[in-house]
């Protein structure tokens, strides 16, 4: 029995008056934008949103990732983003010599894994994309990161994430809850995807699921998976090595829902121990020092340090300190269960290429 979990849960319940004000609030929200009291800019051009009813993991970076890896080569896209934890302010657009710090840990994975895409962040989505179209020309499409809420723009096509175990018809608003937007703003939403569901998840499962979520007619879900990749060092993405059932692991990480990476691991390896620091925690020396030290008191032949690859981006300032370190990057992706991918593919595709058409014929 967890007696930690046992408490928090209470304490959250205690808390129900509080969610229920913040609840009205957004409802309240809601239907100013719904009523056109409050304005939402639409831009005419493509722009796709990523974005959960909830706080917490849902994958929405990895969603990004995917987006941008069947993009890139086809158009000229961009990304969007708060660049949450940044020590910057206002609009910037990463650049050759761009630092986490300046736009965020997201953002920054974003920009080392796609470089030729231009990644921009802003707290007003609405100022930062003309922003972005003024400063890279002959643009076709932007992904606008976590921007469901921000309804001060109009997302042209809108992709809701969920994840398995916790989908938003069962939850709550924060504090009690998780959620930070009313469960009927899915309506909005044109794709609905639960992520992180097993993979061997059952037909009847599937069907369960959708039934509880109540899609639109309009509405497409789906359900992915997460799948782990081979880790590659943190200084050298050439250099990989496998988890194996020799391997003792330390698992170094700051992110909102590392239980999928903790239940991977204790699949896979040895043993695991875990060094757990908040979300977008900003590491210091004496962090990684703590680490060490643990480390060099696991008494093993075969060990090494694990972190996520959004941690890395956080990490990679300790240049010297991590070259002689067996410190590994487990990256992850969403695969989509049922063989559904390309019909995701198709509808993302469907939606910009359409786009562009009734551009041209204006």
């Amino acid at each position: 029995m967890n007696f930690n979990t046992i408490f928090l849960t209470s304490f959250r319940v205690l808390l129900l008056p509080l969610a229920i004000l913040y609840g009205a609030f957004i409802k309240i929200r809601n239907w100013l934008f719904d009523k056109q009291y409050l304005r939402s800019a639409r831009f005419n051009f493509p722009l796709i949103c990523v974005g959960n009813l909830a706080v917490g993991g849902t994958g929405k970076s990895p969603m990004v990732e995917y987006l941008l890896g069947l993009l890139h080569t086809r158009y000229k896209v961009a990304t969007v983003s708060r660049g949450y934890k940044r020590k910057t302010k206002g609009y910037v657009l990463a650049g050759a010599s761009t630092t986490a710090l300046e736009i965020g840990d997201e953002p920054m994975l974003f920009h080392q894994k796609f470089p030729s895409v231009p990644v921009a962040v802003g707290e007003e989505r609405l100022d930062a994309i003309p922003q972005l179209l003024h400063d890279i020309k002959d643009l076709q499409a932007i992904i606008l990161d976590d921007a469901f809420q921000h309804r001060s723009v109009q997302a042209g096509f809108n992709i809701l994430l969920t994840e398995f175990g916790n989908t938003y018809n069962h939850d709550f608003f924060l504090p009690t809850g998780d959620l930070r937007d009313e469960r009927g703003s899915a309506k909005r939403a044109h794709v609905i995807i639960v992520t992180k569901c097993p993979p061997n998840l059952s037909e009847e499962k599937r069907q369960k699921i959708t039934r509880a979520l109540r899609p639109k007619n309009y509405q497409r879900v789906f359900f992915t998976c997460i799948e782990y990749e081979t880790p590659y060092h943190i200084l050298d993405v050439m250099s990989k090595r496998p988890i194996t059932s020799e391997d003792e692991v330390l698992l170094m990480c700051g992110i909102a829902n590392p239980k999928p990476l903790k239940n991977y691991l204790h699949e896979h390896a040895r043993t695991y121990y875990q060094q757990d620091y908040a979300d977008h925690h900003i590491f210091s020396i004496d962090d990684l020092q703590d680490v060490v030290g643990q480390f060099n008191s696991i008494a093993a032949q075969h060990k090494f340090i694990i972190t996520t690859e959004k941690d890395a981006v956080r990490l990679t300032k300790f240049q010297e300190e991590l070259k002689s370190l067996p410190f590994y990057v487990l990256p992850i992706k969403h695969s989509f269960l049922f063989d559904e991918g390309p019909q995701f593919d198709g509808l993302i595709l469907s939606f910009i290429n359409g786009f562009n058409t009734n551009m041209q014929h204006e």
